[in-house]
C-alpha cells in the first residue's frame, strides 16, 4: 500500500497512516457485512482511481475470485466512487452488478479525515446466497452500517489505537451489542457461551454487561469500577477477564454514526485454553532454568572437590592432569550457568567464549595476551557445551606448548559464521544447509615439532577436540603452522540459522 499510494496519490504521510490504521480494522466491518472491501484512492491528477487494499469477509463468500490492488480504473466507470468522493456521503444507490453470474450489490463509503475525503472503501456483498437474515445477521448488518457512518463521519477507526487483528478477538469469536447505558441488547452464541464459561448461570440479554462482568471476576475487594466502565463500552479499549476457571478477552467499540454514542459493540473470544497452555510453558521454561542452575551448581561442586583433591596430590603430573580436569568441568559448567538465565535452549555463544578465554588465560607461563575478534552468535545447547569444550582444550594446548616460561605471547581467536555447510556435516538432523561457523585458534608461540601429525597424535586434549568436532558436532578439524611462526588450528562447524 506504501508503494501505490506514494507512487500515484497526492496524499501525505500522516494520510497514510491514517490509511494504515483503517486497514488494520476494516477486517471488522467486512466480517459484519458479509462483503468484500476495496479502498480506492483518487490519483495525483484525478482522472483515476487506484485500488491500494483489498479484504476478504470471513463470514461470508467473496464477490472477488481476483486481487483487485493496484488496479487503475478511470473516473466516470464507477459512479458510486464518484459520488461518495464528490459528495462525502455513503453512497448505496443503483442496481446489482453482475459478475460471473453472481449478483453482487456495490455500497461507496467515503474515508474521511479531518473534514478531507482520503478515498473511497467499495463495499461488495455477494447477494447468491441472500435468505432471510436471522436475528445474529442482523444485529451484524446494524453493526456494520453504524461503522459505515462513523468511517464516513472520521470518527473511525480511533485515532492511537492499532489493533492487532491477530490477537484481537474477531466478529465469529463472539460479538455483543449494548446500548447506550451498556445493556446487552444482543449476545452472540459463542458469546454466551464463553461468559457461561466465567460462571454465568444465566442469559446476557436485559443485563448490564459492566457490572455482569465484574461481578463474574474475582475480587477481594469492591466492585472494580474500570472494569465495569470498560465492559460498558465507553471507550475503546482491551482487556482480559478471569473468573471461575474462565479468561476471556474483550475488546470494546463504542458507536458513534452520528456524533453522540448511542451503544457499543463488545467483541470477545475464550481464551482459557490459551492461556493454561502459556502457564504450562511458563512452569516449563522455569524447571528447565531450574534445572540448568542445579547442574551448573553441581559441576561448580565436583571442580571444588577436584581443586582440594589435586592441593593434597604429590605427584606434580597427577596435580596437573587434575587441574585439567577442573578447567574442563568449569567449562560445561559456564554453558549451563547461561542456560539457566534464557529462556530457551540458546545463548549467546560470545559471553561464554569470553568467559572462557579468561578462565584457560590464568594457567599461562607467562604474559600471553588472549583477544577474541568476530562473533560466534547465537548457538543451540547441543552445540554451545561441546564448542566451550572444544576452546577450553584448544586454549589450554596453546597456552602450555606454544610458549615457554615467562614468555611474552598472544592468542587470537577469530569467529566467522557464514558460508556454506561442509558436506559430510549436512547428514546432521536439523542443519539447514547453507549455515557453519568457522573458527581460528592462532598463536605466535614456537610452532608445532616436526612430523606432528594432529590426527594421530595421542594427546588426551587432542583425542577430546577430535572427538567432539567430528563424532558430535560433525564438523571438521585441523592443526597446521601459521603463515609467520606459531600453530593454527581451524574448526568448521554447522550450526543453525540464527533467524
Amino acid at each position: 500500500m506504501n508503494d501505490l499510494v506514494r507512487q500515484h496519490t497526492a496524499l501525505g504521510e500522516s494520510d497514510l497512516e491514517w490509511l494504515h490504521l483503517l486497514v488494520s480494522e476494516w477486517q471488522l466491518l467486512s466480517d459484519l457485512s458479509f462483503a468484500d472491501l476495496v479502498l480506492w484512492v483518487p490519483t495525483r491528477d484525478g482522472t483515476r482511481y487506484v485500488s491500494v487494499a483489498q479484504m476478504r469477509p470471513n463470514t461470508g463468500p467473496t464477490s472477488y475470485q481476483d486481487d483487485m490492488v493496484g488496479h487503475l480504473v478511470p473516473r466516470g466507470r464507477r459512479p458510486l466512487l464518484d459520488a461518495a468522493l464528490d459528495e462525502g456521503r455513503i453512497v448505496r444507490e443503483g442496481d446489482p452488478e453482475w459478475r460471473e453470474e453472481v449478483p453482487v450489490r456495490v455500497e461507496s463509503i467515503p474515508v474521511r479525515r479531518e473534514g478531507r475525503v482520503l478515498g473511497v472503501i467499495a463495499r461488495n456483498t455477494n447477494l447468491l446466497t441472500v435468505r432471510t437474515p436471522s436475528r445474529l445477521e442482523l444485529t451484524y448488518l446494524q453493526s456494520a452500517s453504524d461503522l459505515a457512518q462513523m468511517i464516513a463521519a472520521g470518527s473511525f477507526p480511533f485515532p492511537g489505537q492499532q489493533v492487532d487483528m491477530d490477537a484481537s478477538p474477531r466478529v465469529g469469536d463472539g460479538l455483543i451489542r449494548l446500548d447506550a447505558d451498556g445493556v446487552v441488547q444482543y449476545a452472540s452464541p459463542n458469546a454466551l457461551s464463553a461468559y457461561h464459561r466465567l460462571g454465568l448461570a444465566s442469559d446476557l440479554v436485559g443485563h448490564h454487561l459492566g457490572r455482569t462482568t465484574a461481578e463474574l471476576a474475582p475480587s477481594r475487594g469492591p466492585v472494580d469500577e474500570a472494569l465495569v466502565k470498560l465492559a460498558s463500552g465507553y471507550a475503546p479499549r482491551e482487556t482480559e477477564v478471569e473468573g471461575s476457571g474462565g479468561v476471556i478477552q474483550l475488546r470494546a467499540i463504542p458507536l458513534k454514526p452520528k456524533g453522540d454514542r448511542i451503544g457499543s459493540l463488545v467483541l470477545l473470544r475464550d481464551v482459557t485454553e490459551l492461556r493454561r497452555r502459556e502457564r504450562e510453558l511458563i512452569t516449563k521454561d522455569a524447571t528447565i532454568r531450574e534445572i540448568h542452575h542445579r547442574v551448573k551448581n553441581n559441576l561448580q561442586t565436583v571442580a571444588a572437590l577436584l581443586r582440594l583433591q589435586a592441593r593434597r596430590m604429590d605427584s606434580p603430573q597427577g596435580r596437573e592432569a587434575l587441574d585439567e580436569a577442573v578447567r574442563r568441568v568449569g567449562s560445561i559448567a559456564i554453558v549451563h550457568e547461561t542456560l539457566s538465565q534464557n529462556l530457551d535452549e540458546r545463548v549467546e555463544f560470545d559471553e561464554i567464549a569470553d568467559r572462557v578465554l579468561a578462565m584457560v588465560t590464568e594457567i599461562a607461563p607467562g604474559t600471553v595476551v588472549c583477544r577474541r575478534t568476530g562473533k560466534f552468535g547465537i548457538l543451540d545447547a547441543e552445540v554451545a557445551t561441546p564448542l566451550s569444550m572444544v576452546l577450553t582444550e584448544i586454549l589450554q594446548n596453546a597456552l602450555e606448548h606454544a610458549f615457554a616460561p615467562g614468555e611474552q605471547g598472544r592468542v587470537d581467536v577469530m569467529a566467522v559464521r557464514s558460508g556454506r555447510t561442509p558436506a559430510k556435516a549436512k547428514r546432521r538432523a536439523g542443519v539447514r544447509e547453507g549455515a557453519r561457523l568457522m573458527v581460528t585458534v592462532q598463536d605466535d608461540g614456537r610452532g608445532l615439532p616436526e612430523g606432528f601429525d594432529p590426527k594421530r597424535a595421542g594427546n588426551l586434549g587432542l583425542q577430546i577436540v577430535r572427538t567432539l568436532v567430528e563424532g558430535e558436532l560433525g564438523g571438521s578439524f585441523d592443526m597446521v603452522a601459521a603463515p609467520v611462526s606459531g600453530t593454527r588450528v581451524i574448526l568448521e562447524i554447522p550450526v543453525e540459522s540464527e533467524k
